[in-house]
């Protein structure tokens, strides 16, 4: 075997190898997919059902004076970034962090990281992490959410930062989703009292009070539906990434074959020319 077919004969072995790897992660990716996606639309009750109890309130209340929902000079920011710990999902990781990197063109930043990728993204640029959570991106939980809730809250009640945004993967199907960036803090209460609540109703013993037990659940929640979300995103990400790489290594070996058979032909008319003029001398 000539150097030019051994050389051939080890790339499709390697190509082989990596497409096998690929399949398997495309395989898991789709089971941890599904898992996710029941994971994601179980959140979906109890948002829906705390919303409507803020939606009631705003729209009974009058002249709310809360510290949650006051608005104020913004100095600077906070910006929770949902990326994944992994990477081999396309541009998943990248697209959510460049969408919460553009804040820092509007106001000084800092960031709280959810997921290695994340840290690393904003590490490498300079940027100020308050607090890094990593190797929950997969499968969160919500005391993960009330973690980083309970800080947020906290954070913008004692005036060490003037708004609280979230940036992650919005998710519309197995092949569609992008990034977007939420804001979280102070609440706009006109968004809720645009909503068709069922019916004003009079809370013991204020809005006020209802409100101060009430918000910190629904930022809580809309954080861990937001990671829930956000890992529904990478896997199908990951799974679309790893399909697409399979399909590119059966197409790389189709066309490392027809080069091996084409230079075996090549050599074995190379033979027989070299035989034919032998038996004629």
């Amino acid at each position: 075997m000539s150097g030019g077919m051994r050389e051939i004969k080890r790339r499709i072995k390697s190509v082989g190898s990596t497409r096998q790897i690929t399949k398997a992660m495309n395989l898991v990716a789709s089971s941890k997919l599904n898992k996710a996606k029941d994971r994601f639309l179980k959140i979906r009750p109890f948002a829906e059902m705390t919303r409507s109890v803020i939606s009631s309130v705003a729209s009974g209340a009058q002249n709310l004076n809360h510290p949650y929902i006051s608005s104020r000079e913004v100095k600077k920011a906070t910006v929770i970034v949902l990326a994944g710990d992994r990477g081999l999902c396309g541009g998943y990781n990248s697209g959510v962090c460049q969408s919460a990197l553009s804040l820092s063109s509007q106001v000084e930043c800092d960031y709280i990281t959810v997921g290695a990728k994340a840290f690393e993204y904003f590490k490498s640029r300079g940027k100020s992490i308050s607090r890094s959570v990593r190797g929950i991106s997969e499968k969160p939980e919500y005391s993960d959410a009330r973690i980083i809730g309970e800080e947020v809250l906290k954070r913008f009640a004692e005036g060490q930062t003037d708004e609280v945004y979230l940036a992650y993967t919005m998710y519309h199907s197995t092949i569609s989703y992008e990034s977007t960036v939420v804001r979280l803090l102070p609440f706009d209460m006109e968004e809720f009292s645009s909503d068709e609540a069922e019916g004003a109703a009079i809370y013991e013993p204020s809005a006020d009070e209802v409100l101060s037990y009430v918000l910190p659940k629904y930022i809580n929640t809309v954080i861990y539906g937001a990671m829930a979300e956000s890992a529904l995103c990478e896997q199908s990400a990951r799974m679309t990434a790893m399909d697409s790489a399979t399909e590119n290594a059966d197409d790389m070996m189709e066309t490392l074959n027809t080069k091996y058979n084409r230079a075996r032909q090549g050599a074995i008319t190379q033979e027989i020319t070299e035989i034919i003029a032998g038996a004629e001398c």
